[in-house]
């Protein structure tokens, strides 16, 4: 499979929720979405100027998913720069929104919390591509303590909270996998990403045109950990699109998870 074009990106991701008018009261007022769409059951969202990013779709009393399965580990919002993170994290202590990590990855600062479903969700900014460093072909990456305080009061995190700006994209997709092996088969191989970071103990990170990565993979939920039950809470898909991209749509069957490769435009 040839590789995928350098502007290869997350596009937006669906997601299976229990309960759509409390998923949609958490996206929208506490993260900050707007609704661009709504029917029966769904939900499309996305920053007030931009695009649907996020699409809920309910299943009324789906249950939660079991934690030693496949599937969905996080998604993650990006946001344009340091002082959108800050009126990210102030609008979450704002509505007493817990975390549940926040870290510095050197190429990246981030928030970590889960919604209503405990679906896990990232926010974070991307350093400046010229502050990343490689080693050995690999993009280095850590998971340090990030300056809760330093970015809270990144100039301009104080302005009057008006929701997430147009610049806003989903920047990665992070799921549990049974096999590393057979996922870097599928996404790399197949789908044509290549990897950018194999260091991190039961973790390989694919990406295209040199980003860190736009697809996490891990086994931490447990080596042949099963693919989740139907009827649960979850990642139901995601897009990836690309200038020039055919398109195709794939199911990763161990995860059960759809994906499909799109156009730009």
């Amino acid at each position: 499979m040839p590789a995928l074009p350098p502007d290869a990106h997350i596009g937006e991701v669906s997601l299976t929720v229990s309960d759509l008018e409390q998923s949609r009261a958490f996206y929208t007022d506490v993260l900050g979405f707007t609704e661009h769409e709504r029917a029966s059951g769904r939900s499309d969202l996305g920053p007030r100027d931009g695009r649907v990013l996020i699409r809920l779709g309910e299943h009324r009393g789906a249950r939660p998913r079991v934690r030693r399965s496949s599937g969905l580990f996080h998604f993650a919002i990006l946001v344009p720069d340091r002082a959108a993170l800050g009126r990210s994290l102030r609008r979450l202590a704002a509505r007493h929104w817990p975390l549940t990590g926040a870290s510095d990855h050197l190429v990246s600062e981030a928030l970590y919390m889960d919604d209503p479903d405990g679906l896990g969700i990232e926010i974070y900014r991307d350093r400046p591509r010229s502050e990343w460093t490689r080693d050995a072909g690999q993009v280095v990456m850590a998971t340090d303590p990030l300056d809760l305080d330093g970015v809270a009061r990144e100039a301009g995190a104080e302005r009057p909270w008006s929701g997430l700006e147009a610049g806003t994209t989903v920047g990665h997709v992070h799921l549990h996998v049974p096999d590393l092996d057979d996922a870097e088969r599928l996404y790399c191989d197949e789908v044509g990403f290549a990897a950018t970071l194999r260091r991190y103990p039961g973790a390989l990170f694919v990406a295209a045109g040199d980003y860190h990565h736009h697809l996490g993979l891990n086994v931490w939920a447990g080596r042949g950990a099963p693919p989740p039950e139907p009827g649960t809470v979850g990642l139901d898909s995601f897009t990836i699109e690309a200038s020039g991209l055919s398109p195709r749509h794939l199911l990763d069957d161990t995860t059960r998870v759809r994906v499909t490769c799109r156009p730009t435009g």
